[in-house]
């Protein structure tokens, strides 16, 4: 049923590209639903092959190297930490011990459980062509689903799940485009201030952006961490440039490209998120903004009382 859900969802927001490229016009030919479909998987893949070739290794390269340094790296941050008053006080050595404790634990899980996230390749593979079959005759089975409703009902019913349909494809590109956003400012940055790991913390900056408040703050700390094992003066670099961009995202980036999308409360989000991967793990988090998304607007319509 969870593979049944997300593919069905996967093909609701995918449905829109599918539309656009069905509009382009080639001498007068217009490609078919088929074609279109096949040109958008083509694309997906082939942005999928250049991210695995030419994205991800440098990304786990910088984790790994991470792992590996930080440990080494932690009795100078101590030896730092220790010259600001009232250090001793608050325990910064049994602090540090478990704070590398913990981040071994977190890089062994990571590395240790790769190979169980692959053995659900099979998984993913019948999603995909779900998703391709919900794609090509989605129509005759979302029919058949309002037909089971009482004739009054299924205008409005239609009208409801189509607004659901623009929402959630409205706010996933949205979203989308302030992750690209900031991973791409912050690597940028990062670099240019030479931080270490500069390719893993910007993006992890951009992958964190989708949870709003907690997502950013983690990061950030993350990287202000990272950039004081060289200096302060880095760390102060990276705390201005996130300030600077929390600014220009909330004065200008998020009126501008989520003007005609969702309005959908942080804490909404955040709610949605805690709740699928409470339920479902990854996949529930995968899919848990996009619910939340379906369920506001039905909420709107049938139970929200308008005066």
């Amino acid at each position: 049923m969870l593979i049944l859900y997300v593919s069905a969802l996967f093909a609701v927001v995918l449905m829109p590209a599918v539309t656009r490229i069905r509009k382009l016009k080639i001498r007068n030919y217009h490609p078919s639903r088929a074609v279109a479909i096949v040109l958008l998987i083509a694309i997906v893949a082939l942005v999928l092959a250049v991210f695995f070739t030419t994205g991800l290794p440098p990304v786990m390269r910088d984790l790994r190297n991470f792992s590996d340094d930080l440990p080494q790296r932690i009795p100078d941050i101590v030896a730092r930490t220790k010259k600001f008053p009232l250090a001793d006080k608050l325990g910064i050595d049994t602090v540090a011990q478990r704070a590398a404790g913990a981040f071994d634990a977190t890089a062994s899980y990571l590395f240790t459980s790769l190979p169980l996230w692959l053995s659900h390749v099979f998984d993913i593979l019948t999603a995909a062509f779900l998703c391709i079959y919900f794609m090509l005759e989605g129509e005759h089975a979302y029919d058949f689903f309002l037909s089971l409703f009482p004739t009054t009902e299924r205008q409005r019913l239609d009208k409801t799940l189509k607004k659901a349909e623009r929402k959630v494809s409205k706010w996933l590109l949205g979203q989308g485009l302030l992750m690209l956003v900031l991973g791409v400012s912050s690597t940028i940055v990062f670099g240019l201030l030479h931080v270490r790991y500069f390719l893993l913390l910007g993006f992890l900056m951009g992958l964190f952006n989708i949870i709003p408040i907690a997502g950013g703050v983690i990061t950030i700390v993350i990287a202000a961490g990272v950039a004081a094992l060289d200096s302060w003066t880095k760390m102060a670099g990276v705390l201005t440039f996130y300030a600077i961009y929390i600014n220009v995202e909330n004065a200008f980036l998020t009126p501008r490209i989520m003007r005609s999308s969702v309005n959908l409360m942080g804490l909404t989000v955040l709610v949605a998120l805690l709740l699928g991967t409470a339920l479902a793990g990854i996949v529930g988090a995968l899919v848990s903004v996009p619910t939340a998304a379906l369920i506001t607007v039905l909420l709107e319509e049938y139970a929200v009382h308008k005066d």
